[in-house]
């Protein structure tokens, strides 16, 4: 009760509120009467003060007032001395059943952009790029080649269609990890191998060890399992050996959770030796690896020349660890392609196939047969986004530097965003003005629940670089405006 008297977790739910039109007033009355309507902010909950959501929304004190006043008016809250401001109305009749938010979780309004698709603002919750061109030639030779007997198979097969596993077990082999189909799980993107990890290994109070910071759409995962976390910081090598070692010691742990190879939000890449102590460290206390490396599309450092990435965690690790990997096609070839899979020990992977078949039956098989052209090409596909997206990220470095010198950052090793720390400056707050400016904005506070990240945000050089140049102009206004504490209802120009 009263979860929603934290104004942050109420910020959480408005969205991108401000984007409506009208008097900023009635744009924030009228996206919580929606919040209400729809049951997301209950009945009986108490509102945060006016002062404590002013300063979250970094509006005036006049505004919230007046939005309250209009809630109040139309019968929607009411407010007594001494117990503040509570929701009267009763939510719009519906069926039962949760709505599909994760109780306390971060990931919420990432989640909302994916389903209400692209607006006015230059969201920077995904970092997201068009198709390899070198998909539309595997799909032409699959039509040409493949599609007679394609459409002649049965069309179920919940292990994965036997030439993708076979694919994948050779991407392994060539990163001199001994894999055969037997140890490969497809799955219908990597976000469906995490959720069928946590269904098999969590359990309502179960442990996982997690990265500070790490990706909101995983943490989500783990929450709604019911599993409760433990945050270790990551170094220039990836996470703190010590810190882990601390924290298996300390904590009966159900599974540890990483992202070795660009980390997200971070783009840090794990070295070698710090690989072989994680899985060292993992083993002696008898805690499963769960290893997510979907970003392994862009190597910073190389440009996607040198001597090829790194081998997984699993190939690190000594007899009987228990180690499972993850990978995806999603942001090295296509986000339309939702194509992941897991690759584990034999007898994990069996487990894991029943959890599938009670998923979805099985992934769809023509998506797994052009990904089974694809995945051998991955090395040339890599190579060519490098150039594309190193040159975006030195745009944005350098329009960031000029526009805003006084934020910092650690040029990434990979991945596809930059991990940009404001300087004494509640990134959660900043959103808020970003949105007014037309940018949305994912604070380091959904990454990282410690409060250890709460002046970071994430900013993906994925977009063309001419929206690159519209995103920092944006990004300039509203540091300015919060800069200059006073905040003004900007009018929105285009997106590029």
């Amino acid at each position: 009760m009263d979860r929603f008297q934290d104004p942050a977790e109420l910020v959480e739910v408005l969205g991108d509120w401000a984007s409506a039109r009208g008097p900023l007033y009635r744009k924030l009355s009228g996206a919580m009467a929606r919040a209400m309507r729809a049951g997301d902010v209950p009945h009986g909950e108490r509102l945060p003060s006016e002062r404590d959501l002013a300063r979250m929304l970094q509006v005036s004190r006049a505004t919230v007032v007046a939005a309250y006043d209009e809630l109040r008016d139309s019968g929607m809250v009411s407010s007594k001395r001494g117990s503040g401001t509570r929701v009267t109305t009763e939510p719009a009749k519906r069926r039962a059943g949760a709505d599909g938010r994760v109780p306390g979780g971060r990931a919420t309004s990432i989640f909302q952009r994916l389903v209400d698709g692209p607006g006015e603002v230059i969201s920077l919750a995904f970092a997201v790029e068009p198709a390899a061109p070198e998909l539309a030639d595997a799909l032409r030779e699959l039509v040409d080649e493949d599609m007679t007997s394609l459409l002649g198979d049965v069309g179920y097969h919940p292990r994965g269609f036997p030439p993708f596993r076979n694919a994948i077990a050779a991407y392994y082999r060539n990163l001199c990890v001994p894999t055969v189909p037997d140890q490969v799980l497809v799955t219908t993107g990597a976000q469906q191998a995490l959720g069928l990890v946590a269904q098999m290994y969590l359990r309502p109070g179960s442990t996982v060890v997690v990265e500070a910071p790490s990706w909101p759409g995983c943490l989500d995962v783990f929450r709604a399992a019911g599993a409760k976390m433990i945050s270790v910081p990551l170094d220039d090598e990836g996470i703190s050996a010590d810190g882990l070692t601390r924290a298996f010691a300390e904590h009966q742990s159900a599974l540890l959770y990483v992202m070795p190879t660009y980390h997200n939000p971070t783009g840090t890449l794990m070295s070698a030796s710090r690989r072989r102590r994680v899985a060292e460290i993992a083993a002696r206390f008898e805690v499963p690896v769960l290893e997510d490396n979907a970003y392994t599309s862009f190597d910073a450092t190389s440009a996607g020349e040198g001597s090829g990435p790194l081998p997984p965690i699993a190939g690190y690790a000594p007899d009987g660890a228990e180690v499972i990997t993850v990978g995806s096609l999603a942001k090295a070839v296509w986000g339309g392609l939702r194509m992941g899979w897991l690759r584990a020990p034999g007898g994990i992977i069996e487990r894991l196939a029943r959890y599938k078949v009670l998923a979805d039956l099985a992934s769809p098989v023509l998506d797994q047969a052009l990904a089974a052209r694809i995945l051998p090409r991955l090395d040339t596909i890599a190579a060519g986004r490098a150039r594309v997206l190193q040159a975006r990220l030195d745009q944005l470095c350098e329009l960031l530097t000029e526009a805003l010198p006084e934020w910092s950052w650690r040029v990434p090793d990979g991945g596809s965003a930059l991990w940009v720390e404001l300087p004494d400056t509640d990134a959660r707050v900043f959103a808020q003005i970003a949105l007014r400016h037309g940018v949305e904005v994912v604070p380091g506070a959904a990454a990282d629940p410690t409060g250890g990240h709460d002046n970071f945000l994430r900013l993906p050089f994925t977009f063309p670089e001419e929206t690159l140049t519209v995103l920092v102009r944006r990004l300039q206004r509203a540091w300015l405006e919060l800069r200059r504490h006073g905040p003004e209802n900007s009018t929105l120009g285009p997106s590029v």
